[in-house]
């Protein structure tokens, strides 16, 4: 099955009062990289979802985002900080007493200073919390390659198209290709006779130089090798497996074989048809860069 490195994905779970929220956004890349954003508690298990991911994907750029739903409020707890409240005390008598200042330092005053009272979450035992962010990750993996797997068969479709045609371009230049020989030695047996009427040319000299343009010219391999490297990208395209970098070196082969007709062939229609060739190589190239 094809697919497109392009996606996104979303899985949520909830075990024991926790949820959790993966969410998976993912397009094209030359390899595989994966950028795993989450909390500092959940951070022992950033190796885990990596390998769970590189089952699944193998190439594009991910970034995944961990969220943790909010605590239930004996999962979190008030904290003061004694020193620094101290601190603040002896800060503002001073103050007090240096320019006498009138006012009492109160409760609430403390209260809203920085610092002096935060809240945090306890300290727990996560070694059952990734259950759950398996589950989530599982949902969200799933949501991934589905939409993957649904543009891979848009791009499937459009390859596809775009191959038929460009066979069918080969198959008008080869049609063309032997005609071109003929019509070479048609002019240049007319450009001779227009040059001296009443001297005879040598026939064998003619024959000869026919020859050389003709093997000059000749495009039969190339053409073959183009038709092998057409039907060698269709196959790959059914491939069940990452098929994105074998579709590039395909690209390169029918890059070159065109280019290669394109400077051999001495005639005006024959380059029209390769310029429309090298076109529908280049979308196909464009539209390759985004399949896993």
């Amino acid at each position: 099955m094809i697919r497109s490195m392009t996606g996104f994905g979303r899985g949520n779970s909830e075990k024991d009062g926790k949820s959790f929220t993966i969410e998976i956004k993912s397009v094209n890349h030359r390899y595989f990289e994966t950028n795993i954003r989450m909390s500092r508690v959940l951070i022992a298990f950033e190796d885990k979802i990596r390998k769970i991911i590189g089952e699944k994907v193998k190439r594009g750029k991910l970034d995944v985002y961990v969220t943790q739903g909010s605590y239930d409020k004996e999962d979190v707890e008030a904290s003061l900080n004694e020193k620094l409240a101290q601190s603040y005390i002896d800060c503002f008598q001073i103050l007090k007493d240096k320019y006498g200042l009138a006012g009492d330092i109160s409760i609430d005053t403390i209260a809203r200073l920085p610092e002096v009272i935060t809240l945090k979450q306890k300290e727990e035992d996560v070694s059952q919390t990734f259950e759950p962010i398996e589950q989530a990750l599982s949902k969200a993996l799933e949501s991934l390659l589905f939409m993957r797997e649904r543009e891979g068969e848009k791009l499937l479709s459009d390859v596809i198209l775009k191959c038929n045609f460009i066979n069918n371009l080969v198959g008008n230049i080869k049609k063309r290709a032997p005609l071109v020989v003929g019509e070479y030695k048609l002019k240049l047996t007319q450009r001779l006779n227009t040059l001296n009427k009443e001297v005879e040319f040598d026939e064998n000299r003619v024959s000869m130089e026919i020859a050389i343009f003709a093997d000059k010219v000749g495009i039969d391999e190339e053409l073959v090798r183009l038709n092998s490297h057409i039907e060698q990208m269709r196959e790959t395209l059914l491939l069940n497996e990452p098929i994105g970098r074998k579709l590039d070196f395909i690209i390169q082969e029918l890059n070159r074989e065109t280019n290669t007709i394109a400077s051999k062939a001495n005639d005006l229609e024959i380059l029209n048809t390769v310029i429309s060739m090298k076109s529908e190589i280049e979308k196909i190239r464009e539209q390759i860069q985004n399949i896993e």
